[in-house]
């Protein structure tokens, strides 16, 4: 071999150490990132910035994590769901307020947001296994409060929050009664492959071709694609399709996944959506789409029978699927 060659190979292998030694030290700040660089930890802003009605809730999670959520109350009070919502890997609750600020406003709803452990006033660090049981720590004090429509609470999840909602999904088929995926990874095995390439022969999920052997390695799987086939509430996956972090295709992937043994999923497309401003991108149409899934997967019960439309109002089903 020459020394070229040979200089070539130990620089491509010394890359590919030099990659898997980051993927093991750093795993963790790569998939949950709490604090934005420059910024500080804690809150950027709080609800009654935007005159929002709110309590503030702490929990315990089921090893005694001490975590910290925001229950935010539609005023005046009205008989909308109630949205448990998990956000994506990077910042805060606080930094998601101008968008559920908006929910609120078109959706006629509550918002449960809860801080993840290791996240704004939360204790701990960040782990699936940990923000898995914080989740259903979350969806437990939503089930036991008396302000709250049981039979209408909606788990809403972004990215990260995404998987974070399947895995309680598919937990508690008594307890959620509907689904909404925006932008959300088949895995972040499949992730892997996407923010380092090298190494997406060795690490992936069951959406990715090659041995897998490093699979091992990854601490945080959080393989969304696996738990979504066996979610069995409505779903609702809104795909921002020039999403510049996660491939659009992995929620194409998610719904037909899904749609496989479940029939009430429903998959829309933003043409200008990215990864996070689909919502607003979106505009109208989005919310519209929301709105009509709401409806027609999560009715409203007066004197214990399902609310009526109005007669001329088209079938919630003929103007999702025109959406």
């Amino acid at each position: 071999m020459t020394s070229w060659l040979k200089a070539a190979a130990f620089g491509v292998g010394g890359i590919a150490v030099a990659g898997l030694a980051t993927l093991v030290a750093f795993q963790e700040r790569l998939v949950y990132v709490p604090v934005l660089p420059g910024l500080p930890r804690a809150y950027p802003v709080t609800p009654s910035r935007f005159e929002i009605d709110y309590e503030d809730v702490w929990l315990r999670s089921s090893d005694g994590v001490r975590l910290h959520a925001w229950f935010l109350k539609h005023s005046p009070p009205v008989a909308g769901p109630t949205i448990l919502f998990f956000q994506e890997n990077a910042g805060n609750i606080g930094h998601r307020l101008d968008f559920v600020r908006m929910m609120m406003q078109r959706l006629h709803c509550n918002v449960f947001m809860l801080s993840y452990r290791g996240y704004g006033a939360s204790d701990g660090h960040p782990s699936q296994p940990g923000i898995t049981i914080d989740a259903q720590a979350a969806l437990d004090h939503l089930s036991e409060r008396g302000d709250v429509d049981t039979s209408r609470i909606v788990v809403f999840g972004r990215s990260l929050g995404g998987a974070v909602g399947s895995v309680l999904a598919f937990n508690n088929p008594d307890k959620v009664s509907a689904l909404i995926l925006e932008n959300t990874f088949t895995s972040i095995l499949d992730m892997t492959g996407v923010m380092l390439p090298f190494l997406r022969f060795f690490i992936g999920g069951s959406a990715s071709n090659g041995p897998k052997i490093l699979n091992f390695l990854v601490r945080s799987p959080w393989s969304t694609v696996d738990v979504v086939g066996k979610i069995k509430q409505p779903i609702l996956f809104l795909s921002g399709l020039q999403d510049e972090l996660v491939p659009p295709l992995h929620m194409r992937l998610l719904y037909e996944k899904a749609a496989e043994k479940n029939t009430k999923c429903l998959f829309v497309g933003f043409p200008d959506g990215m990864h996070m401003d689909t919502w607003y991108s979106g505009g109208d149409r989005y919310w519209r789409t929301v709105q009509l899934f709401l409806e027609q997967n999560v009715p409203r019960m007066i004197d214990g029978k399902l609310s009526s439309k109005d007669e001329d109002e088209d079938d919630g089903r003929d103007c999702l699927q025109r959406l």
